[in-house]
């Protein structure tokens, strides 16, 4: 076979001599599955666009997050903002460890042991918020939802306390796509979105 046959490789195979094998995956290839990954849900089935040209200004397709959703651009049904999402999940934080300082007594030396038990409240708090009513509290005050992107009205407990978990890890949470969903949601299949 010529060299630079779509689909073969040229090898070395030891005292044997020289072999045509299949090619394994191209950069391109996996970059573009990993990506398609990344869209998650139905984004996966669109095709993806670019959402800046290489001028650097903005291209035809992706505009705003969430419009390969047909979420609205701005209003209830948006995608939240980064400050919003933020906001909300340092009031969760502070409530954690307000409900926790009721329970437990901690000494001024031992700090660390109400960091444990926060971090514990916070999960629960978190787990219950978005199973049962789409929010934790930080959210609901911020006006903010958690919703599935497969448009389906429930998230089941374990998908709850997998988001949560995620979000214990914070490498998970910090990575974001376009539509502002970081791996935690991607993982989930959720989006969070204003009230």
């Amino acid at each position: 076979m010529p060299d630079g046959h779509p689909g073969v490789s040229l090898m070395l195979t030891g005292w044997w001599g020289v072999r045509w094998f299949p090619s394994g995956p191209t950069l391109d290839s996996v970059t573009g599955r990993f990506e398609a990954w990344l869209a998650g849900g139905s984004a996966a089935a669109k095709p993806q666009v670019s959402a800046v040209d290489p001028d650097g200004g903005p291209q035809e397709g992706i505009r705003y997050p969430g419009q390969r959703y047909d979420l609205p651009a701005h209003g209830t049904g948006s995608v939240a903002s980064m400050g919003r999402r933020l906001t909300a999940l340092l009031v969760d934080c502070v409530l954690a460890t307000l409900v926790t300082s009721l329970f437990v007594h901690v000494q001024f030396a031992r700090l660390e042991a109400l960091n444990y038990w926060s971090l514990l409240t916070w999960f629960v708090l978190t787990v219950a918020g978005t199973w049962f009513f789409g929010a934790t509290p930080g959210m609901a005050l911020l006006g903010l939802r958690l919703a599935r992107v497969d448009g389906h009205p429930t998230l089941p407990p374990w998908r709850a306390a997998a988001r949560a978990a995620l979000v214990v890890l914070i490498v998970p949470a910090v990575i974001w796509d376009a539509d502002h969903r970081g791996l935690h949601d991607k993982a989930t299949g959720t989006i969070v979105l204003t009230h």
